[in-house]
């Protein structure tokens, strides 16, 4: 079996057991796909109709207000990725998300993984534990952006699991996903570091 859909299913394992008849069931509908740099996965305006698991590259999630893109969430290796709310109401999405590199993953239909929930328990338990993920993402996310200062932002950030942030997107895109300016970061960073 293609090394990709081994790391796909290794991945899906850690949450879930996975028999190989409910591997088969998933199986067929995957293709790898590479994305160059700049290129888009879900596109605000389209409805989403996959799921990507990213092999290599990285990622962003951005809403555009008036022109102006405002970035929520970062990918890298190993995390699923796809515009959610678009997949499962399927009407257009509100988000953006950008390949920052080229990035090679793999992909299937978001109808697929339906029936799969629909075919298994262990499918279907995944799904929840996506779900409950997702949720509590958003939770962190929002409640970071209401209730911090854009300093405690960025030492929470500096504080969390988030590292990759940190070492591979550019400063702009950081300072960006904080809600400040790249010079407003730039002054946060010289406070700390003194």
């Amino acid at each position: 079996m293609n090394q990709s859909y081994l790391s796909l299913r290794a991945k899906i394992e850690a949450l879930i057991p996975l028999n190989d008849d409910e591997w088969n069931l998933l199986l067929p509908y995957l293709q790898e796909k590479t994305l160059r740099k700049n290129s888009l996965f879900a596109r605000e305006g389209k409805v989403a109709k996959e799921i990507g698991f990213i092999l290599h590259g990285n990622m962003r999630h951005y809403y555009t207000k008036d022109g102006e893109e405002k970035t929520t969430y970062f990918y890298f290796e190993n995390h699923f990725v796809c515009d959610y709310i678009s997949c499962i109401t399927n009407k257009p999405g509100l988000l953006t998300i950008e390949c920052l590199t080229d990035t090679t993953m793999v992909v299937f239909p978001y109808e697929r993984i339906l029936a799969c929930y629909q075919q298994s328990l262990n499918w279907s338990h995944f799904g929840r534990m996506i779900a409950e993920y997702l949720a509590s993402g958003l939770e962190e996310r929002m409640s970071g952006l209401l209730l911090l200062t854009p300093e405690e932002r960025y030492l929470q950030l500096l504080k969390s699991n988030k590292q990759k942030i940190l070492e591979r997107i550019p400063q702009h895109l950081i300072a960006n996903y904080l809600g400040i300016t790249p010079v407003s970061l730039s002054r946060i960073r010289n406070r700390i570091h003194q």
